[in-house]
């Protein structure tokens, strides 16, 4: 009975499909849109860290380049920087993300998860770094077979 609890288990392990909900502000705009991936549309987001900039093609806004700012997973625990991995860890803090202290120079022990988004992670805080802008080729028009401006100014002998 053990062996099919613990096979149980690990389908269970194998089978969490990642969503997020994105968060994305634009301070140029100064508007924030909300927006959920799920499945294969989620899973670029996965391995990448807090800080990194991605190109917003990645999640379906082409023309954008995102800063990955922070986030939470779905109990509510914040991602920091300064932690390594996607795991969750209690930290000494005495201020910043995850913690604030009530009087001057208090620190506390908090639960906090690293900065890898991972399949626990729910919630990603985006920033528009920029618009990235399309290029385009600049056509120049061709001009029509016929004699050049040297050659208009020129007399025929035939005159």
């Amino acid at each position: 009975m053990r062996k099919a609890q613990s096979f149980k288990l690990a389908v269970n392990r194998c089978g969490i499909v990642a969503k997020f909900k994105l968060i994305i502000s634009d301070p140029a705009s100064r508007k924030v849109t909300i927006s959920e991936l799920e499945g294969p549309k989620a899973q670029p987001l996965i391995g990448r860290e807090l800080g990194e900039v991605i190109d917003g093609s990645l999640i379906g806004l082409g023309g954008k380049r995102l800063k990955m700012a922070g986030g939470s997973d779905k109990d509510g625990i914040p991602m920091r920087f300064d932690i390594h991995g996607g795991a969750k860890k209690y930290v000494v803090l005495a201020s910043g993300t995850g913690f604030k202290p009530k009087s001057p120079g208090e620190r506390r022990r908090k639960l906090v998860r690293g900065r890898m988004i991972t399949e626990e992670t729910y919630q990603l805080n985006l920033v528009v770094e920029k618009q990235v802008e399309e290029k385009t080729e600049k056509k120049i028009p061709s001009r029509k077979a016929g004699p050049s401006d040297a050659v208009k100014g020129v007399k025929s002998s035939g005159d």
